[in-house]
């Protein structure tokens, strides 16, 4: 499981000109799942999205996890981020789940996400064509994959 974490000011993501899901300051979340992806995979991303330490305190340091901060997440389905670009220039999707098995895991990481945060987390539609508008706080991306926690 791929996760692109982006420390936003606000964040939205729209679909066929309807917002679907919005947040002030907190966290946008563009979320991968790899075909091979298991319980453990979405346990340790729940587990390291919901303690990153990337939101300031009052001194202005990313010192407070989005729990501490009471900060906002939105999350939104994207198996671009599995994508393969190392032969010729079209990318290749063979790593991303098909979405028979990425629809219920991500709908199962906004599940425990929401239980971690202890409120809803708004998404946008999976498969949907979808717009997403942001505020990137700092700029401040980190890049998380459970296969290779760095």
């Amino acid at each position: 499981m791929r996760v692109l974490v982006q420390r936003v000011g606000k964040a939205a993501v729209r679909v066929a000109d309807e917002t679907v899901g919005e947040i002030g300051p907190g966290l946008l979340l563009l979320v991968g799942v790899e075909a091979s992806d298991t319980g453990e995979d979405l346990a340790w991303m729940v587990g390291k999205v919901t303690r990153l330490r990337i939101l300031a305190d009052e001194a202005g340091v990313m010192n407070r996890s989005v729990v501490e901060a009471g900060g906002e997440v939105l999350a939104v389905s994207q198996f671009t981020l599995f994508a393969s670009c190392r032969k010729g220039n079209r990318p290749s999707w063979s790593r991303a789940a098909p979405g028979a098995v990425s629809q219920p895991m991500f709908e199962q990481f906004v599940t425990q996400l929401s239980q971690a945060l202890g409120r809803m987390v708004p998404t946008g539609v999976f498969g949907a064509d979808m717009q997403v508008a942001l505020v990137n706080d700092g700029p401040v991306t980190l890049m998380l994959d459970s296969r290779n926690p760095e």
